[in-house]
């Protein structure tokens, strides 16, 4: 029979992120480890409000409730299935479901990647950079491309401020890149933009040289990325507008690609199906983070050789990150050849 034990730990944030929606600086989140044997699977749960569980201790009491005596640790698909059917809070069950793909790789004594059928990614991650004032923006972002050399850059834009201080901030990174060599840059609206906004951000990016813009208009004006796809300079991914393999056919045809995080889809199961639902239909697909550590993340980079582009850095953003797990090396963040998804926290 299969142990449960659950642990909370603080996170705090080297740079506060700050996106369309608010500012974050820290973080409580949930840490599970399911044991059998001498093997023990470890999970994390970063929590969200959109996810149905806004706390570590709501997270802990959602997965409690949820896990009856007889848990068969071993029946990985069939205990998303019915957490699924239960209504778990998907940021709480994919703290279970990673910890139950770790814990049977280690019984398989494989890389969770190579129990999946995959190998390392040569994809370079995105190094993230939140919404701040130019002057900000100027230093940090050199600091940034040294400390992760190689990778890319996402900006976030969609300012409570308008499209104005949006220009103001990316001209900043603009000329913070200027006499480096090539970095990719991206951008993130986080849903700040309306429809007009966004045509016009789209059209004076795509002057500038950005790679692709993420989730332009707000979820609730999903019926209005039609038009904006039709006439599109750049290619448009949406992240808050998905969360699962459902939601992805009515999105065909009206995006280029889609994100997915484990918070939102609720695991490596669900994470699973919606690469497959989206090749499915011919849109690219994304791998993103939230406020995770490196036992998420390394759960995370397990996929990363499924996707076309990779964003798996907040881990790279926590003073300290309580974890390991996984190798950032030439832009690239990479799972470790050990059994598992090679996630752990330091201490335990």
């Amino acid at each position: 029979m299969a142990r449960v034990t659950f642990r909370k730990l603080r996170l705090r944030k080297r740079f506060p992120l700050r996106i369309s929606r608010g500012e974050i600086s820290e973080s409580t989140n949930l840490f599970i480890g399911v044991a059998e044997g001498n093997h023990v699977g470890w999970g994390e749960m970063a929590p969200g409000i959109a996810e149905g569980a806004d706390t570590a201790e709501t997270g802990e009491t959602i997965l409690r409730s949820f896990l009856s005596d007889d848990f068969d640790a071993g029946l990985v698909h069939e205990t998303y299935a019915r957490a699924i059917e239960r209504r778990v809070a998907p940021c709480a069950l994919a703290a279970l479901d990673m910890a139950l793909w770790d814990l049977k790789a280690k019984q398989a004594a494989m890389p969770l990647f190579r129990l999946l059928g995959l190998g390392r990614t040569s994809v370079k991650t995105s190094i993230t950079v939140g919404i701040n004032p130019p002057e900000v923006v100027h230093d940090r972002v050199p600091i940034l491309l040294d400390e992760f050399a190689g990778g890319a850059l996402k900006v976030k834009l969609g300012s409570t401020d308008g499209v104005d201080a949006d220009k103001q901030m990316f001209a900043a990174v603009h000329e913070a890149l200027a006499g480096k060599r090539l970095v990719p840059v991206r951008v993130d609206a986080n849903g700040g933009w309306t429809l007009k906004d966004a045509r016009h951000m789209m059209r004076w990016l795509a002057e500038r040289g950005v790679e692709y813009v993420e989730q332009p208009l707000a979820p609730g004006n999903d019926d209005q990325l039609v038009d904006l796809f039709r006439d599109r300079p750049l290619p448009v991914f949406v992240d808050e507008s998905c969360s699962f393999s459902r939601d992805i056919p009515g999105l065909a045809g009206k995006v280029d690609g889609v994100n997915l995080k484990l918070m939102k889809c609720g695991g490596i199961t669900e994470a699973l199906r919606i690469v497959a639902t989206a090749r499915a239909h011919g849109l690219k697909t994304m791998i993103g983070c939230m406020g995770e550590s490196s036992v998420s993340i390394a759960a995370g980079a397990a996929l990363g050789q499924l996707f076309d582009y990779i964003d798996l850095d907040s881990h790279l953003n926590l003073k300290p990150d309580p974890a390991t797990g996984v190798r950032f090396k030439d832009g690239r963040v990479l799972p470790r050849d050990v059994s598992g998804h090679g996630g752990a926290i330091k201490d335990a």
